[in-house]
């Protein structure tokens, strides 16, 4: 039977928003990125929504310049913890890196959120960014991995972790009292890893959850990060910020999952997008503009200053252009600056607006607007395979999140875009993602 395509939404919570001067706002809790009733809130909207994913993110280390939603607040794996007991239906996936933990420490503490969530766990897999510059000297390191080095432990780390997930075959534990026998030795099975990078015998203290494993989330940029991601990842996050690109991008992607035998259909591209959602184009560019003049000069140029560390910025104030530093015509190597170089040679923002670009909190003019702009947009980039999904990365929260739940789930639901109900219990029931087999047993249905 064919399956109906509709819109996968996850929902990307942090703090007060993704807009670095969110906190400043004046209905703002300065706070939340550390206040657990806060998050739950939250999560529970986007349960009401019907979202399939409440996402949290990560980093391993900051610095003065890191954006304040981050200075302060909890460990991921921890916090979807919480929010599965606060949820009965989203999903709830955690960034962790594999550069900086052991893999059998993480198959563990994801596997112990899967079970308490009973299937709605997802693992955002990262390699790790030193955008700080110091995250190594936080793990008895001096040198952060090499890019390409990073994406090779990647690949070992993940077979690994997906390994000891399967120690235990799913019937293995007897809990049989009369006999004695707790479980079945010829169910239990250790890795005895040898590796590059890892050596692991196993096997996991414990058994595989509801949904088998968790589900495998991946953000990869560069060619490296893509390649990982086609090979391994079942939801895709990017972020493009035109039609063109992203339907470049998903063409892209699809066509490499393909050539590592997987089927395209089975992994799930989805694209950020920040909106303003208002009554009016007029109102929500209001509200836009009113977060923009809420960013400092020392903010935003020390950020600046800090981020492209050759480049002279005495004198420039935020509303100064990219071309007075020449910012279009750098060779910085960053990927998260090679992807909008193109964008800010062409277009010659203020420099307010490169800080927002690079940050992540700028809203782009299509996604500015009333509730059936932001819907129309969302359908045309669904419909030309720009995207199978999106993650809502709301510049203000919890007011971004609410206004998309109450004003543009409602008309994607008219539309037959976006379900109205769930119609599962695991994380894997929302994607339609089959069950992993396990590697020890026969094929194990749905």
């Amino acid at each position: 039977m064919t399956r109906t395509r509709q819109i996968k939404l996850s929902a990307y919570l942090v703090g007060t928003g993704m807009h670095v001067a969110s906190w400043r706002h004046e209905q703002a809790q300065p706070n939340a990125s550390h206040d657990i009733d806060h998050y739950i809130r939250l999560a529970q909207t986007a349960e009401r929504g019907k979202f399939d994913i409440a996402f949290i993110a990560d980093s391993l280390a900051i610095n003065e310049q890191s954006h304040p939603n981050i200075l302060n607040r909890f460990e991921p794996i921890t916090l979807i913890t919480a929010l599965a007991c606060a949820t009965s239906k989203i999903g709830v996936v955690a960034t962790a890196s594999t550069s900086y933990i052991e893999p059998f420490n993480l198959a563990r503490l994801l596997m112990s959120a899967d079970h308490i969530s009973k299937g709605r766990v997802g693992w955002n897999i990262v390699t790790t960014r030193d955008l700080s510059g110091n995250t190594a000297l936080n793990f008895g390191a001096t040198q952060h991995f090499e890019h390409q080095l990073r994406y090779e432990r990647a690949e070992e780390f993940v077979q690994v972790v997906q390994g000891l997930w399967d120690s235990w075959e799913e019937d293995a534990f007897l809990y049989d009292k009369e006999s004695g026998r707790f479980f079945d030795p010829e169910k239990l099975h250790r890795i005895h890893h040898q590796g590059s990078f890892f050596s692991v015998q196993g096997p996991l203290n414990i058994g595989r959850s509801r949904q088998g494993h968790p589900v495998l989330v991946q953000a990869g940029n560069s060619e490296a990060g893509q390649n990982f991601a086609a090979k391994t990842a079942e939801v895709i996050f990017s972020i493009k910020y035109n039609l063109s690109d992203a339907k470049q991008f998903y063409q892209s992607f699809k066509h490499k999952t393909a050539s590592y035998g997987r089927s395209p259909d089975d992994i799930y591209i989805l694209q950020g997008i920040s909106p303003i959602i208002a009554a009016s184009d007029d109102e929500a560019w209001q509200r836009f503009h009113a977060l923009e003049a809420l960013i400092t000069d020392e903010q935003g140029i020390g950020f600046l200053s800090d981020y492209f560390r050759d480049v002279d910025f005495t004198g420039c104030t935020l509303e100064s252009l990219a071309s007075d530093v020449n910012l279009g015509q750098l060779s910085e190597t960053k990927s998260d600056y090679k992807k909008h170089q193109e964008v800010i040679a062409r277009e010659n923002p203020t420099l307010r607006e490169v800080y927002s670009i690079l940050t992540g909190s700028l809203s782009n003019g299509h996604l500015i607007g009333t509730p059936e702009k932001i819907a129309d947009t969302l359908e045309l980039w669904f419909n030309e395979r720009a995207a199978d999904g999106f993650m809502l990365m709301a510049p203000f929260l919890p007011e971004g999140l609410e206004d998309f739940v109450n004003l543009v789930v409602p008309i994607l639901q008219e539309r037959g875009l976006f379900r109205t109900d769930y119609e599962g219990e695991t994380l894997r029931d929302h994607f339609h993602l089959s069950k992993p087999v396990h590697r020890h047993t026969h094929a194990i249905p749905k």
